[in-house]
């Protein structure tokens, strides 16, 4: 099942707090950027974060779930409504992302 344009516009505007996100669509989903390095994405209508180690520590409960098969395992976000968590940890887990490809 494909993302819809209204989950990927009301996320958008949850991480807004935060200058230099942007996206990708990528067959029917969307990968997720903060200043070039990739966050995580929208997977059927969830937010998922790259598991780093400050995502794992600022969500301790979020489940663990599959992109889509045969990807690496993420952290469903389930914080989305509250904008300030969403920029805490956009800021805090930067540093750990991987640059971005050339």
């Amino acid at each position: 099942m494909a993302s819809s344009k209204e989950y990927l516009n009301f996320i958008l505007d949850q991480l807004s707090l935060r200058d230099g996100v942007s996206y990708r669509a990528m067959m029917g989903e969307y990968i997720i950027y903060y200043r070039g390095k990739m966050i995580g994405g929208i997977y059927d209508d969830r937010l998922l974060i790259k598991p780093v180690k400050t995502a794992l520590l600022l969500m301790p409960n979020a489940k663990k779930e599959l992109p889509y098969e045969g990807a690496k395992v993420m952290l469903l976000a389930d914080n989305i409504e509250d904008k300030e968590f969403l920029k805490e940890l956009l800021e805090k887990m930067y540093d750990e992302l991987p640059d971005k490809k050339k």
